[in-house]
């Protein structure tokens, strides 16, 4: 579908718009507007809310924008049924894409930023309020959020990545410093740092959960795999792992919680696949096979 698709009074009606979006629409598209245009029109008296409106409405469609040029208009609302590109990058207010977002540099919004597909960069991510996309999250620099991040697929940054609020992708997690949230992280696959992991609520992976530094939770740690951490590994809560728990310092679950390890390992492998290594051992290790650090 293109962007040119007519969309008539009656149309917007049926969608259940408001009393003051109908009498928008009637008053600047009386003969009905192209779809596109209806959502820039939106866009371009600052209500953005409404044009995000149609657009879960209407869909994305096949067209692609492209900015030649840096965008640097801290005021700009943008909401795209297709795929936005910025050959360099972008400073705007909101956007918002039906399928792609992708930038050669950095993208930066004072809002959200959100993809019916992936988002990638070149350089950094950072939203003042949400960043969300059906598919993977790339950044060749940061990623940071004011609220949550999720992603469909992976999320990957060459540098760290930050969020105000929750991090959560349905593949893996994986950044070249640290991942950091306010609330949880949760991966569908592994979560990898090359330095610390840090969640004010759980730390949850189907695979395994890595770091170069620490691993901290307010609430508790659960992996599929392993857990290994270049320091020590700390949790409000309990710690549960399918495989090996290993930790360059302490092991420390919450009081009167136990510290897991080998929940998905076979008894003739116990020794070699449900090691649990640290400077002490815990005192709550419940399960696992306690080995002293070299």
């Amino acid at each position: 579908m293109k962007g040119t698709f007519l969309i008539t009074s009656e149309q917007v009606k049926a969608y259940g718009a408001c009393p003051e979006g109908y009498r928008f629409f009637m008053k600047e598209f009386p003969k009905g507007g192209e779809y596109q245009a209806i959502l820039d029109k939106c866009c371009d008296v600052g209500r953005a809310d409404w044009a995000e409106w149609l657009l879960r409405r209407v869909g994305p469609t096949e067209d692609v924008r492209e900015y030649e040029e840096h965008v640097n208009e801290s005021t700009l609302q943008i909401v795209f049924a297709g795929r936005v590109v910025f050959k360099i990058g972008a400073f705007i207010k909101l956007l918002i894409a039906g399928t792609g977002i992708e930038a050669g540099w950095g993208i930066k919004a004072g809002e959200g930023i959100e993809a019916g597909e992936g988002i990638k960069a070149g350089e950094g991510i950072k939203a003042g309020e949400g960043i969300e996309a059906g598919e993977g999250i790339e950044a060749g620099e940061g990623i940071k959020a004011g609220e949550g991040i999720e992603a469909g697929w992976g999320i990957k940054a060459g540098w760290g990545i930050k969020a105000g609020e929750g991090i959560e992708a349905g593949w893996g997690i994986k950044a070249g410093e640290g991942i950091e949230a306010g609330e949880g992280i949760k991966a569908g696959w592994g979560i990898k740092a090359g330095e610390g992991i840090k969640a004010g609520e759980g730390i949850k992976a189907g695979e395994g959960i890595k770091a170069g530094w620490g691993i901290k939770a307010g609430w508790g740690i659960k992996a599929g795999w392993g857990i290994k951490a270049g320091e020590g590994i700390k949790a409000g809560w309990g710690i549960k792992a399918g495989e090996g728990i290993e930790a360059g310092e302490g092991i420390e679950a919450g009081l009167e919680y136990g510290v897991f390890a080998g929940l998905r390992v076979k008894v003739t492998n116990w020794s070699r696949s449900a090691k649990v290594t640290a400077k002490t051992k815990p005192d709550n290790l419940i399960s696992g096979h306690w080995q002293d650090a070299e």
